[in-house]
C-alpha cells in the first residue's frame, strides 16, 4: 500500500484518533492507527476496544491499494517534525516507510487483517433525537459526570429517553445536572455512555449526526466520521427522588455579578458562604487560618428574612459556565438540603456544605 498527503491532513487525522489509541502497552494492536483503502477512500481508524472512531476522506492520494497499521502516537510524533509538505507512507516488507524529499522514518507493523473489528449499524435502531440540541445539551451536564467513582454507572451520563422528552443526567454524588430536551418518543429507553465518550462526542460533532445503539454500544456517524463507544452496564440512580418536590424560595440573580463575586472569593477559598438578604448577597470565603475574603453585590431578593447556605464555587460556576441568558434562578429551601440553580431546560441540584 502506498498514499500520499499533505502534511497538514495527516497530522488533523492523527491528532482526531488520539484520544482512542490504547496508551500503556505499546505491545497492543490497539496501540495502532490502521489505514485502509476502499473506493477511492482512505478510511483510517483507531480503538482501545472500549470507544473507537473511523474517519473516511478523499484527501488522501492513493498510489496503491491496500493496508497497513502504524503506532498512533509515533507516526504523529514522525509527521509533527516534517516540514509542511507532501508526505508518502508506503507499505514495504511488513514496514510502514515514511518519506518527505531527504528524511525518511521507519516504524514497524501489525497485521491489519488482526485490527478489532468495529461494530456495524446494520439493523441496529436508531435514536430520533434532534442532534445539534442533543450535543449542545450534553454538553451542559459533562461537568458534572464523575470520573472514578467505585459505581461504575455514575462515570457517565444517562441518557433517558421518555414519551415527551429526554432527559440528560449527569451526578458526582454532590450534585445532579440535568437537561431536559423536548422530544416525541415511541419507546422509552435508557443508556448510560461513558464520560470518556461525551467529551469526544462534544469535540468531533457540530453537525446533524445518525445515532444507533444495541445492548452493547452507541454509534454516532456523519459523512466522515463512524464513532462509537461501549456502554455501562449499570442502573443509574432514581435522579428523580432528588430533585425537590416543592420549593420555598426563588431568587433571580445576575450572571456576570455572581461570577464577578464567587471568583474574587475562590482567590482564597472554594468553599463559600452566601448570605441572602432583601437587597444585598454578601459571599464569605470558608477557610481556616485567618485568612478571609468577603464581598457583596445588591440585589432585589425578595427575601423577608436573612438567609445563609454554604456550597462549593466550582458547582456554581460549572453551572453558570453553560448558560447563556444573563439571569439564572436560584432555588431553596433550607440551608442543610439541597438548593437547585436553574436555566430554562438546564437544572443543577447542589449539595450544600454542612457545618
Amino acid at each position: 500500500m502506498k498514499i500520499r498527503a499533505q502534511k497538514q491532513m495527516i497530522e488533523s487525522i492523527l491528532i482526531n484518533l488520539q484520544p482512542f489509541l490504547e496508551k500503556k502497552d505499546a505491545s497492543q494492536i490497539t496501540s495502532h492507527i490502521l489505514f485502509t483503502t476502499h473506493d477511492g477512500k482512505c478510511i483510517v481508524k483507531a480503538t482501545d476496544s472500549e470507544i473507537g472512531l473511523k474517519i473516511t476522506t478523499d484527501h488522501i492520494t492513493i498510489e496503491n491499494e491496500g493496508s497497513f497499521t502504524a503506532h498512533g502516537k509515533k507516526l504523529l510524533d514522525i509527521i509533527r517534525i516534517l516540514k509542511d509538505d507532501e508526505i508518502t507512507l508506503e507499505l514495504l516488507d511488513n514496514t510502514l516507510v515514511i518519506k518527505q524529499k531527504n528524511s525518511k522514518f521507519k516504524l514497524p507493523t501489525f497485521d491489519p487483517s488482526a485490527y478489532p473489528a468495529f461494530p456495524s449499524i446494520d439493523n441496529k435502531p436508531q435514536i430520533s433525537l434532534d442532534s445539534l440540541s442533543l450535543i449542545q445539551n450534553i454538553k451542559k451536564i459533562s461537568p458534572a459526570i464523575d470520573t472514578n467513582n467505585p459505581k461504575f454507572e455514575l462515570n457517565g451520563a444517562l441518557i433517558n429517553i421518555k414519551n415527551n422528552a429526554t432527559d440528560l443526567v449527569g451526578t458526582d454524588t454532590r450534585r445532579l445536572a440535568i437537561a431536559t430536551i423536548e422530544s416525541s418518543n415511541d419507546e422509552p429507553l435508557s443508556l448510560i455512555v461513558p464520560k470518556k465518550a461525551i467529551l469526544e462526542i462534544q469535540k468531533l460533532f457540530l453537525d446533524q449526526i445518525n445515532i444507533y445503539y444495541d445492548e452493547t454500544n452507541l454509534i454516532i456517524t456523519n459523512d466522515n466520521y463512524f464513532f462509537y463507544t461501549r456502554l455501562i452496564n449499570g442502573k443509574f440512580p432514581d435522579y428523580q427522588r432528588i430533585i425537590p418536590s416543592s420549593i420555598k424560595h426563588t431568587v433571580v440573580l445576575p450572571k456576570k455579578e455572581m461570577i464577578d463575586a464567587i471568583k474574587m472569593i475562590t482567590t482564597i477559598s472554594q468553599e463559600i458562604k452566601m448570605t441572602l438578604l432583601s437587597d444585598t448577597i454578601i459571599f464569605n470565603s470558608l477557610s481556616v487560618d485567618n485568612v478571609e475574603a468577603k464581598t457583596e453585590i445588591e440585589v432585589e431578593t425578595g427575601l423577608n428574612d436573612k438567609f445563609e447556605i454554604s456550597f462549593n464555587s466550582r458547582y456554581i460556576l460549572d453551572f453558570i459556565s453553560q448558560i447563556d441568558k444573563n439571569e439564572f434562578l436560584m432555588q431553596f429551601n433550607e440551608p442543610n438540603l439541597p438548593f437547585v440553580v436553574k436555566n430554562d431546560n438546564f437544572i443543577t441540584i447542589i449539595m450544600p456544605i454542612v457545618a
